[in-house]
């Protein structure tokens, strides 16, 4: 996240600076550097969060998918144009707020240009080795483990140094990357210059180094459990290391009145507006749901929603008529056989989900939550996978973090995985992260990415 805020904060500045070199006599008499501030209007502010927006939908600003120079520079020129389809738009219901159009073209690719630059000084500068922080790991158990498979498989902006073995414990982790044992654990961190130590110990009762760690943090290194750290870097909780304490004592999972307030506003908008903006093709799609299979146009399904009460979720049908009649309920598998024709292209697209619109205006979900399960899963789910009855706590959403940050889920592995996204947005939900979760689910619809 503090990767995108940086990426976000730069380019709205060359937003801005592109304005004014290509607007050199904006309200002023000509351009000068003192004239940055002075010399924009408030004409500026569509253009900069338009450009900007049109950034992110191009994931400009996702680390992971930043893959050459080639792709990025395709990903800006693509932004470009979706930014010189957007403002045109805006300002033909907004004309007072308008530039001239090769002006905006201009503005647009000198800020595009810039963009470039920017983003591939810092792509490069910060892969470098030397610039990430230093990390050092006490412990070489089974969570140290997964600690440094996070640190080294994840793109981030740390380097993993190590890791400090427990006298007398079993080591999980490779025998070359264990710097020594906590008795040397302030030398080690001295030595290797380290920058944070993450304490990755699956056990803590008993022996801990209590005064090695208060040394080092002492001497400047920043202290963090695995569970906050694994958090952090992934954007998802750690659940099997997790403790009841762990959710009773943590900051988060506070759902008060304000936020069901504000939610409620949010889901009952934005239904509203999907509705009458998919208005137009519903008939459309009912009438080639006719005539791709027999059967209903409208799938109702009985789905687990908050506080574990059940309600019938709608969607257009995208299987054959009773596809589940001789197995029962099964998870939805790659390439399902029981897809329709037209069904596969209604799920990559998410059109088939139009009417759960009705099931939110009804109360019955909200717009951003957990994935509605169906009651069989529920019960198995909550006998192999701790804390999992804890994402009925909220509404079921339509879109969610869990759904564009994981792929389609059809096992219990991937509910589990799936449920530490769940947790990690109970415990951080806001006005923000919910708008956020929109703006990336515009993406993934855009994409195609996830479906089944």
């Amino acid at each position: 996240m503090h990767t995108k805020r940086l990426l976000i904060i730069v380019d709205i500045a060359l937003s801005a600076f592109a304005v004014l070199f290509a607007y050199p006599d904006l309200n002023t008499g000509g351009f000068r550097l003192q004239n940055i501030l002075t010399g924009l209007d408030y004409r500026v502010f569509p253009f900069i969060l338009l450009v900007v927006l049109s950034s992110f939908l191009m994931e400009l600003y996702s680390h992971e998918r930043f893959v050459d120079f080639k792709v990025h520079s395709s990903r800006i020129l693509l932004a470009m144009i979706l930014a010189f389809l957007m403002l045109p738009s805006f300002y033909f219901f907004m004309p007072c707020l308008s530039f001239d159009r090769i002006l905006l073209f201009k503005s647009i690719a000198i800020f595009s240009i810039m963009q470039l630059v920017w983003h591939k000084a810092y792509h490069d500068i910060a892969g470098a080795p030397g610039l990430a922080q230093r990390v050092l790991v006490l412990g070489s158990g089974p969570l140290a483990e997964k600690i440094g498979g996070v640190l080294t498989s994840t793109k981030t902006n740390y380097s993993l140094l190590g890791f400090v073995a427990m006298p007398n414990k079993p080591a999980s982790v490779v025998q070359e990357k264990i710097l020594g044992d906590s008795d040397a654990l302030v030398e080690i961190a001295k030595s290797s210059n380290a920058q944070k130590l993450v304490v990755s110990l699956g056990e803590r009762r008993g022996f801990f180094p209590l005064q090695e760690v208060l040394s080092c943090k002492f001497l400047g290194l920043e202290v963090v459990d695995a569970t906050s750290f694994y958090e952090e870097i992934t954007g998802k909780l750690l659940i099997e290391n997790m403790t009841p304490s762990a959710l009773i004592f943590s900051r988060g999972f506070r759902i008060t009145e304000t936020k069901k307030y504000y939610k409620r506003i949010l889901d009952v908008s934005c239904s509203t507006l999907g509705l009458l903006l998919t208005l137009p093709v519903v008939p459309i799609i009912a009438l080639l749901i006719k005539l791709d299979s027999k059967g209903p146009i409208f799938f109702k399904q009985i789905r687990v929603g908050e506080g574990e009460k059940t309600f019938v979720v709608f969607k257009f049908r995208t299987m054959r008529q009773d596809a589940e009649k001789n197995t029962g309920a099964v998870w939805a598998q790659k390439n399902d056989t029981r897809v329709t024709k037209l069904g596969s292209f209604l799920r990559k697209t998410r059109l088939d989900e139009i009417p759960q619109l009705f099931n939110i205006l009804r109360g019955d979900m909200s717009f951003i939550g957990p994935r509605p399960e169906r009651p069989e899963f529920v019960e198995e789910l909550k006998r192999d996978i701790p804390f999992y009855s804890e994402r009925h706590f909220v509404k079921p959403g339509l879109t969610g973090w869990a759904q564009i940050r994981y792929p389609y889920g059809a096992s219990v592995e991937d509910a589990l995985e799936k449920l530490r996204f769940d947790l990690f947005y109970i415990k951080n939900m806001s006005v923000l992260f919910d708008l956020y979760i929109i703006l990336e689910t515009v993406k993934v619809i855009l994409f195609r990415r996830g479906s089944r």
